[in-house]
């Protein structure tokens, strides 16, 4: 789900300064609206959701800036568990066989279910067509994938299925370094990355709590979840309506993090009753989450993704690559800012982040899942810097999520009373099966700073990792 495919951005502390990475993939230039003016929306799977990979171009972008080992050694790993295997966890086995059911006709996806369907729990995979494939990027260091042999495969199981993608267009792919965005909440700073992803809403969300009557709640209580609820709710309305590609969007993320604004936009929220927001207008002017800190005190907060599960369920014969579905994330509506264009990139989910403290590095984390990731920034936050939790502590506390449908959705290990008491106040909120995967992952390193620690020639660390998925905290 997390395959050679897809897109990633990165936030990076170097020891001094904060830097970020947008890699994501654009438009075949074959896209145009008229190729897609008889749909009310865009399509969930297949060749007309593949926008150009871009996550293979920040591997060789971030190890060519900050990186100590030769690229190629950085793949060795990589390549034996593809080439030798590895047991199939029990998530990671319940998703694909639901990948199977929903992609299974697509192009090549039969290289995922080589018995005819998808591994049982603990059964070994291994796919040494992709192994062949790191092995190759690694030698080629990226070039292979985006004007080599690898393109070139790419692109004419494009042309066999009359799809958009085109030589021309992996040729054209690059990496940006960008400026992060971020907004001070309390004494840390929250960075993201700007758009075209989802970011800001977060941002925006943080900033309308700082307008409302958030620290007269107290922890844990419907009163409290129903003002990030709204705030988010409020956010989105906006993300929705403007974000972009930055060079389409009609106002930028500053103004949409102005404070005037933010101020006049939590007035629209009831600290007692649900609401519905509409877009404002500013003032004018399936994924992997990785987070690091090294004894030197640089940190790395990092996501990479095929989107929604599998991606599109296209995967290009003899190579092992799974393209992601990352078009979807465009609207067909005419006019809007993100409506689908050849060569633009469309508003992504993925959002690495990364707070700060009186300038110096705090924390890298990051929730993977869909729009679950500016919810999840937002929920992390809240639990650190206003309810202090550690790490793992935030990871495990209790969620709640608007999902694709606007549904406000709980976890099943919110207290009864809470859900009555949102219920109360117009949230008709649905409580999810105990099992639920719909809340995302989150993953948080931290960096310990408190007196005494500070003494310490290396930098020290405390780190989460959710229970929801499969992940892990490690120090070595």
């Amino acid at each position: 789900m997390n395959g050679i495919g897809g897109d990633a951005f990165a936030l990076v502390w170097d020891g001094s300064t904060l830097h970020g990475l947008n890699a994501s993939g654009r438009a075949p230039a074959a896209w145009n609206a008229d190729r897609f003016a008889h749909l009310q929306q865009m399509p969930r799977i297949g060749w007309d959701t593949v926008t150009v990979p871009g996550g293979v171009a920040s591997w060789v972008a971030l190890s060519e800036r900050f990186g100590a080992l030769p690229f190629e050694d950085l793949f060795v790993d990589a390549i034996r568990h593809a080439h030798d295997g590895f047991p199939v966890s029990p998530v990671v086995a319940r998703q694909w066989e639901q990948a199977v059911a929903d992609l299974g006709d697509q192009p090549g996806f039969t290289a995922f279910m080589p018995r005819g369907r998808s591994p049982r729990v603990g059964e070994i995979w291994r796919f040494r067509e992709q192994a062949q494939t790191l092995e190759e990027i690694a030698r080629t260091r990226t070039e292979s994938f985006y004007r080599g042999r690898l393109a070139d495969a790419m692109a004419e199981f494009s042309r066999m299925h009359n799809a958009g993608l085109a030589i021309e267009d992996l040729n054209a792919h690059q990496i940006d370094w960008v400026d992060p965005i971020s907004i001070e909440f309390g004494d840390r700073t929250v960075h993201e990355i700007p758009p075209n992803g989802q970011g800001v809403a977060a941002l925006m969300t943080l900033g309308l709590l700082q307008n409302l009557p958030y620290l007269e709640t107290a922890p844990g209580s419907a009163a409290r979840m129903h003002l990030e609820i709204e705030a988010m709710r409020l956010a989105f309305s906006d993300l929705y309506g403007h974000v972009a590609d930055p060079s389409y969007m009609r106002c930028t993320s500053a103004q949409l993090l102005d404070s005037a604004y933010l101020k006049q936009r939590a007035r629209e929220i009831d600290p007692r009753r649900s609401g519905k927001y509409a877009p404002g207008q500013p003032p004018s002017g399936g994924t992997v989450y990785l987070s690091t800190g090294d004894a030197q005190g640089r940190m790395v907060s990092f996501i990479q993704s095929n989107f929604k599960g599998f991606g599109s369920g296209v995967v290009v014969p003899g190579t092992g690559v799974a393209l992601h579905n990352r078009g979807m994330g465009f609207v067909t509506t005419p006019g809007h800012p993100n409506q689908v264009a050849g060569g633009k990139r469309p508003m992504h989910s993925i959002i690495p982040a990364f707070t700060t403290r009186g300038g110096k590095p705090l924390m890298a984390f990051g929730v993977m899942g869909g729009n679950m990731q500016a919810q999840g920034h937002v929920q992390m936050t809240l639990r650190e810097a206003i309810d202090g939790l550690n790490p793992q502590a935030c990871c495990d506390a209790p969620r709640w999520r608007i999902n694709d449908a606007g549904v406000l959705t709980l976890e099943a290990t919110i207290a009864p009373e809470v859900v009555k008491g949102l219920d109360d106040m117009g949230h008709t909120p649905e409580v999810a099966p105990a099992d639920s995967l719909d809340f995302g992952s989150a993953q948080m390193v931290r960096r310990l700073d408190e007196p005494g620690i500070e003494a310490c020639e290396m930098a020290a660390y405390a780190a989460g990792s959710d229970h929801r998925r499969d992940g892990q905290a490690i120090g070595h």
